[in-house]
């Protein structure tokens, strides 16, 4: 299982255009087999946003990241907003990795963990 975080800075007046294409991401994932989750976090000033990606496996990050969401949609967000941090927990898998250290992921490998 890997689990992405995305911090991104949203440019000054283009806060509703993020906002249409940050939907129209969600949706889309939504048919992404292996795609568990899609979350959007807002700052109180509604200028920053955090993006949880939850991908059942390497194979299901990588499909993602070649697919339709990032390939259409992700330029289109990033004329609108600046990555400011990217972190990526678990093994993303050898392409994944490629393509995320690409946007400037740091990636973190699983190392220790107790859960019920």
């Amino acid at each position: 299982m890997t689990k992405q975080f995305m911090h991104l800075s949203i440019h000054e007046g283009r806060i509703a255009e993020f906002e249409r294409t940050a939907r129209t991401m969600c949706v889309r994932c939504q048919d992404e087999t292996g795609a568990l989750a899609y979350s959007w976090f807002l700052s109180d000033d509604r200028k920053r946003r955090r993006l949880v990606e939850l991908y059942t496996d390497a194979k299901a990050a990588t499909a993602h990241l070649t697919g339709p969401v990032v390939r259409d949609l992700v330029p289109k967000l990033l004329q609108s907003a600046d990555v400011t941090g990217f972190e990526v927990n678990g093994d993303p898998g050898p392409e994944a990795t490629i393509i995320l250290r690409g946007f400037g992921a740091e990636i973190f490998k699983h190392w220790l963990s107790m859960s019920r």
